[in-house]
């Protein structure tokens, strides 16, 4: 796959933010960029204005680690920017760590499973990269009901339920946050995994859909899911205030564990109890599901590994 384009995209968007001014470079006469022209991040990356400009047509595929460590530096870049820069390069044409083939749907280990089955007081949701839900708990799918109800019986996905249910911009009280980080991170798997069919897939369906997400992919900003407080306005039990732990597994990085705990003693706390009665209250219907949406012990799927 050519994702010269990606890369021409990213680079020009990461130059086209920065001014001479935040670089700490003299501004002459009258501008028509409000960023940096190409000329200037090659000098502050130390190149040639020819070597860069073959860089952000797309050319990564060569070039070093000191190289874009230098375009990091001359860019602005943030941690997780940098580590999207290495991705592109690795994946792109003509470079020799460019994946070939499509990665398989991650499995869910019997180990994780029996985690889950561990925390029955915090909710716990598993996603892939592509925000397909692989797991959840009985809690976590009290909590995450109306994505669940969204899906109609198929496998609940997070970002298909921000963008395209109209119950997602009520049920997440910062949606707009949501949404970016939403974004930014199906960015970044994408430069991990340009053969991903499913996920290229779900980026054209939400692209077509969806005008918000048209607009933000654009923009070509990257963000990775970190630990926070998440604000839920749960159809049943209200406001939700909860904080999150977020991690990647060891031996698989495309699948996410989050774990879901209220604050002791405050109203979000409570909140939690009676949602986990509520749960109770539905009997097997809270983990009823098809395979892979988050039923919690599969049988067949009790020793995979992945």
């Amino acid at each position: 796959m050519d994702n010269r384009a990606e890369i021409r995209a990213f680079l020009k968007s990461r130059r086209d933010r920065v001014t001479p001014e935040q670089a700490g470079l003299p501004v002459y006469g009258n501008r028509r960029v409000a960023g940096l022209r190409r000329n200037e991040v090659a000098l502050l990356a130390g190149m040639s204005v020819e070597y860069y400009t073959r860089l952000e047509r797309g050319g990564l595929g060569g070039a070093s680690d000191a190289v874009l460590d230098a375009l990091g530096r001359a860019l602005r870049l943030d941690d997780t920017e940098r580590a999207h820069l290495y991705d592109l390069r690795a994946t792109a044409s003509g470079s020799a760590r460019a994946r070939r083939g499509a990665p398989a749907r991650p499995a869910v280990r019997a180990g994780v499973r029996r985690m889950l089955d561990a925390m029955p007081t915090l909710p716990v949701l598993v996603t892939d990269q592509r925000f397909d839900v692989l797991l959840a708990n009985p809690l976590a799918r009290a909590l995450y009901a109306p994505a669940f109800e969204d899906a109609s019986g198929k496998a609940a996905n997070t970002a298909r339920f921000c963008f395209l249910s109209p119950a997602a911009r009520q049920y997440y009280v910062d949606w707009e946050q949501i949404a970016r980080t939403s974004v930014g991170a199906l960015r970044v798997a994408a430069a991990k995994d340009p053969y991903d069919r499913a996920l290229s897939d779900l980026i054209g369906e939400l692209s077509t859909r969806s005008d918000t997400f048209r607009v933000l992919w654009g923009a070509q900003d990257v963000r990775v899911f970190r630990d926070g407080t998440k604000r839920f306005r749960h159809p049943v039990v209200g406001r939700l205030d909860l904080d999150h732990e977020t991690m990647f597994l060891a031996a698989d990085d495309q699948v996410c564990v989050a774990v879901y705990s209220a604050v002791p003693g405050s109203a979000s706390e409570d909140g939690l109890k009676l949602l986990a009665s509520w749960a109770a209250t539905t009997g097997d219907r809270a983990s009823e599901g098809s395979e892979g949406s988050g039923k919690s012990k599969a049988p067949e799927e009790t020793d995979a590994e992945g």
